[in-house]
C-alpha cells in the first residue's frame, strides 16, 4: 500500500448555490441549485487523494450536530480515515456559504466555528496521529484553523522528517516564521503577495513574490495563478505551466484541488514540475463540473488531461 497522506485543516458543510448575475451592489440576488456538501480545505485535498487512490487521514475539529453528518458524510462514504476528527460541543462545524455566478468565479462567506478554537487535547491528538504515521506519510496542512494547531504539526511533522505541503490561506494567520522547513508552499496569486509584502505588477512581480517567499524557507513556491496555471520556484529556476483548455462553471475547490494533487504527485515521486502539471491539469478539471468534491476527476481523466498540459510547460517569462 503507498504512504498515506495526512491533510490537517478546515472541514466546512457547504452551502452551495447558483445565482444568474455577479454579486455587486443588488441587496438580494435571485439563487437556484442549493446543494449541501462537504467541504473545507483539508477535506477536499483529503477527498482527492483517496480518490486518486492513496490512503487518506483527516485532521480537525467538527460541532456536536447534523452539520458535521453533512461535512464529513461524503469522506466516510469514499473511504477517508475521519477518525481522528475531533467533536466539540462548544462550538458549530463550520460553514460555508457559496454563491457562483455564470463566470463560474465563486464568492464564498466562511464562519470558521469549529475549525478556529482548538484545545490542547485536540492538537496533542492531532499530534500524535502524526507522529504514529507511516514514515513515508506526507502532511498537507492550511491556516484555516487554530494557527498552533497548523505549527504544532508541522513541527511534528518536521521531527519525524516528513514532507510537509502548506496552503497558507488565511495569509493573515501565517507567520514567516511558520515556513521554514516546509517542503513546498502552494499560495494563490493574493496570497502569496500579502504574504511576501510585493506590490509590483505583471510577471516581474509574479517572479519577485516567488523569490521572497522562497527566502523564507520552503525548498520550493507553487504560486497558483489567477488564469488557472501555476509558477513553480525552486531557488532561482522558475517555470511556468499554462492552465489546459477548459469551460469553467464553478471554480469552488480548484485551488485545493491543486493543492491535493501536488501533494500526490509528491508521494508517487513525482519531480516538481511534473506535478505541478499534474497539480493544474487536475485544477483544470475541477472547474468543469459543480460543487468542489463532485467535480474532483477520476485518475483516468486526470491522466488523459494531464497528456494536453505538459507540453506546455516554459521557464517563466520574465520580463527584460
Amino acid at each position: 500500500m503507498s504512504p498515506p497522506l495526512i491533510s490537517l485543516g478546515s472541514i466546512n458543510a457547504d452551502f452551495q448555490v447558483r445565482v444568474d448575475e455577479e454579486p455587486g451592489e443588488r441587496e438580494t440576488l435571485e439563487a437556484h441549485d442549493l446543494r449541501r456538501l462537504s467541504g473545507g480545505k483539508a477535506a477536499n485535498v483529503a477527498y482527492l487523494a483517496h480518490r486518486l487512490g492513496h490512503p487518506a487521514l483527516l485532521l480537525g475539529r467538527v460541532g456536536c450536530d447534523d452539520l458535521a453528518t453533512q461535512a464529513l458524510g461524503s469522506l466516510h462514504d469514499s473511504g477517508v480515515d475521519v477518525q481522528s476528527v475531533r467533536r466539540t460541543c462548544s462550538a458549530a462545524t463550520a460553514v460555508s456559504m457559496i454563491m457562483v455566478p455564470p463566470s463560474g468565479k465563486k464568492r464564498i462567506v466562511l464562519a470558521g466555528n469549529a475549525n478556529l478554537g482548538w484545545e490542547a487535547e485536540d492538537i496533542e491528538a492531532s499530534c500524535a496521529a502524526i507522529r504514529t504515521a507511516d514514515p513515508g506519510a506526507l502532511l498537507v496542512a492550511d491556516f484555516e484553523i487554530a494557527p498552533e494547531a497548523v505549527r504544532a504539526a508541522l513541527r511534528t511533522a518536521h521531527e519525524r522528517g516528513l514532507r510537509t505541503v502548506v496552503d497558507p490561506s488565511f495569509p493573515r494567520h501565517v507567520g514567516r516564521e511558520d515556513l521554514r522547513g516546509v517542503h513546498a508552499l502552494t499560495p494563490n496569486e493574493s496570497e502569496a503577495r500579502e504574504l511576501a509584502g510585493v506590490a509590483t505588477p505583471g510577471a516581474r512581480g509574479v517572479a519577485e513574490t516567488a523569490r521572497a517567499l522562497a527566502a523564507l524557507g520552503p525548498r520550493m513556491v507553487c504560486i497558483k495563478l489567477s488564469d488557472g496555471g501555476c509558477l513553480v520556484a525552486q531557488g532561482e529556476r522558475m517555470e511556468h505551466v499554462p492552465a489546459g483548455r477548459v469551460e469553467i462553471v464553478d471554480a469552488t475547490g480548484a485551488g485545493d484541488a491543486f493543492t491535493g494533487a501536488f501533494a500526490v504527485a509528491l508521494l508517487e515521486g513525482r519531480e516538481p514540475v511534473q506535478a505541478a502539471a499534474f497539480a493544474v491539469a487536475c485544477s483544470d478539471l475541477a472547474v468543469t463540473g459543480y460543487g468542489s468534491q463532485p467535480a474532483y476527476p477520476s485518475r483516468e481523466a486526470l491522466d488523459a488531461h494531464l497528456k494536453t498540459v505538459e507540453p506546455g510547460v516554459r521557464a517563466w517569462p520574465e520580463p527584460a
